[in-house]
């Protein structure tokens, strides 16, 4: 499965352009299709949604073209019911161009197929099957009655008069008869039965009818009549705005991680009803501002959301991101009236907390609320996103809270917006990495200790973890070259770096930094060093020690393989004669016997060994900056490598 790893965030700050609205984007289209004239469609959506809606009406008789490689389309309108009247139409998961189509289809007097991916096919219709049925259609559900894929065939349409149809399961269908209801040329009245969901959808189907020359009446939101006579006209030129539901991720990024963030492409003149995640997160305690095209938010003044507890029925997409910004509130959260989620591209509610408690919450699921209880400290997950692009979208932000996240199949989000971690990268901040990468005896150790200091950030010593990867490996008589059992071992290590100590235990509290610099765990790290089940099990383990406000990671492949989005790569070498003379000059320090020449043999040795293994042999990376410290002392390679930070990097020469 492919996945995508995100480093822990400090912050977020920044602008991000909307793309357009799957929402409007699917009815635009439709509505265009059935018009009479041509209708120049600008910013449409381009996702797997809007591309099976643009595939099926090309199947269905209807010309459309787009200009170029822009997001403009033509779209030649029939003019009423479509004009072929046969087909097998494929439509993935697209509930937005499947249950408008089968309206429309049921009512063109033709025989139709449709299907989707397994999903679809437990996504319920039998509501809109019924309502169609009540006007004299004939449908057939192939599988399971009430759930596609269906049989469409030619009937004798009885419109005008009462059509019932369910409210209270997806807007959807309701959207669906509107839409396709002036087809028949005669006054249809649509009654809703229960109480109607997500009426903000419901808004942007009668607002788009009405560009599209169809006046609804509306009776509270009971009662509908589609007007006879009525024909869908083009408006000449319609506009897609943003996708309301996908500027949530980044507002709630900019609540979260102090912002400002602003999206662009929607505003107060929205059509949209999820601009209204606005003011949820302004009871959240977020700062809140809005243009005609554009909102902008930042944390709270005291830098913490408030908890909450809300009816969110009518902004149910967008409500998924409170679920995740709730692990950043000052309490319990609870979301009410979204018994929806059950029936969209996943069980969401299932989904969700499923998901929110790998990251350490506390998840009480009912029908149709959650509450969430944020934890002491979040925990890196990896998270399934179920084949459903919002969970994908709203678990990023969980990166916000410091910990790393791992999102699993990361391309579901083409289904609306395909440039999403893209655009998230835009405004997102991760905690910054110095990655100095070196051959032994180089004084990278040394220097890296002393940067991290004078920094204030957390210190990685990865050859040390090797290092206590041989000594668990001896204390627990693991051969060196049994590389699943030594890691075994490496997976479960418990081990801290502080103040140029190393700690070891399940509390990190004993100290065996003189233990590990052994000559023994020196030759056991050479060897464990090379194994790939190892050096596997240690990459999530050293990607952990990436925190606020920042690390110095020091080893042999920290630019290369465990940060390869260091903001700051340095490779510290110097001449192995100079690396010979270093040790020689440590080991009568302490008293010890050296050779030069035994000294300077293993070190070449060592070098060569490193830079042929299979596994992240030790190279200079080509974006690292080169520091020699053949000729220079410590205190002139810390202020080497501390002026290449403060200058973003840069090298002076």
């Amino acid at each position: 499965m492919e996945f995508l790893d995100l480093p822990p965030m400090l912050g977020a700050a920044g602008s991000v352009r909307l793309p357009g609205s799957k929402s409007i984007s699917n009815r635009v289209l439709l509505l265009a299709a059935l018009a009479e004239g041509e209708t120049d469609i600008r910013d449409l959506l381009l996702s797997d949604d809007v591309e099976r809606m643009l595939e099926a009406l090309r199947a269905l008789g209807v010309d459309w073209r787009r200009e170029g490689d822009s997001l403009d389309y033509r779209v030649c309108g029939v003019g009423g019911p479509f004009p072929v009247k046969t087909g097998d139409l494929f439509l993935g998961n697209a509930g937005t161009a499947f249950r408008p189509l089968t309206a429309a289809l049921a009512l063109s007097g033709g025989e139709y197929r449709l299907s989707g991916v397994p999903r679809m096919h437990e996504r319920p219709i039998g509501d809109l099957v019924d309502a169609l049925r009540q006007l004299g259609a004939d449908i057939t559900c192939t599988a399971n009655e009430g759930y596609p894929p269906l049989h469409l065939k030619p009937a004798t349409i009885r419109p005008g008069g009462v059509v019932r149809v369910r409210g209270d399961v997806s807007s959807q269908f309701l959207t669906a008869l509107l839409m396709a209801l002036p087809l028949t040329g005669v006054e249809t009245t649509i009654e809703v039965v229960g109480e109607l969901i997500s009426k903000p959808y419901i808004r942007i189907t009668l607002e788009l009818m009405a560009r599209f020359g169809v006046q609804v009446g509306q009776q509270g939101w009971e009662r509908f009549v589609v007007p006879g006579g009525a024909r869908y006209r083009s408006p000449g030129t319609v506009f897609v705005e943003g996708d309301a539901s996908s500027a949530s991720y980044f507002l709630a990024a900019g609540a979260i991680g102090g912002g400002p963030v602003r999206v662009e492409g929607v505003g107060r003149t929205s059509i949209q009803g999820d601009v209204r995640f606005a003011e949820a997160l302004e009871q959240l305690g977020a700062r809140i501002t809005l243009g005609d095209n554009w909102i902008e938010a930042a944390a709270p003044a005291g830098g913490v959301l408030k908890a909450f507890d809300l009816d969110l029925n009518h902004i149910p997409d967008a409500a998924m991101t409170l679920a995740v910004a709730a692990l950043f509130a000052d309490g319990p959260c609870r979301l009410r009236n979204i018994a929806s989620w059950r029936v969209k591209e996943t069980d969401r509610i299932a989904a969700m907390a499923t998901e929110l408690r790998k990251l350490g919450a506390e998840v009480e699921e009912g029908a149709d609320y959650l509450v969430v209880q944020r934890p002491p400290r979040l925990q890196p997950a990896a998270i399934d996103t179920y084949d459903d692009h919002r969970m994908a979208m709203c678990f990023s932000l969980a990166s916000l809270g410091g910990c790393r996240v791992r999102i699993n199949d990361p391309k579901c989000v083409n289904k609306t917006f395909p440039g999403y971690f893209e655009a998230f990268a835009q405004v997102a901040r991760p905690v910054p990495v110095l990655a100095i990468d070196g051959p032994s005896a180089s004084g990278k150790g040394t220097v890296a200790a002393r940067v991290a200091e004078a920094l204030g950030w957390h210190y990685l010593d990865s050859g040390s973890l090797y290092r206590l990867v041989a000594l668990a490996a001896m204390r627990a008589g693991v051969a060196f070259d049994d590389e699943a059992g030594v890691a075994a071992l490496a997976a479960g290590l418990p081990a801290r770096f502080e103040g140029g100590r190393v700690l070891l235990g399940e509390g990190a509290d004993r100290d065996v930094t003189d233990e590990i610099r052994s000559e023994a765990c020196s030759v056991g790290a050479s060897k464990v060093a090379v194994l790939p089940a190892v050096r596997a099990a240690l990459l999530d383990r050293q990607r952990d020690y990436r925190a606020a406000p920042g690390l110095v990671a020091e080893g042999r492949d920290m630019g290369s393989v465990i940060f390869p989005d260091a903001g700051l790569k340095v490779f510290l070498t110097a001449s192995a004669e100079a690396r010979a003379e270093r040790r020689h000059k440590q080991l009568i320090e302490k008293g010890l016997a050296a050779n030069m020449e035994s000294l300077l043999k293993d070190l070449q040795e060592r070098d060569a060994r490193d830079a042929a293994r299979p596994v992240a042999p030790l190279v200079k990376l080509p974006d690292a900056a080169l520091l020699d410290t053949t000729q220079r002392d410590v205190d002139e390679a810390v202020a080497f490598v501390l002026d290449l930070v403060g200058r973003g990097g840069k090298s002076s020469g």
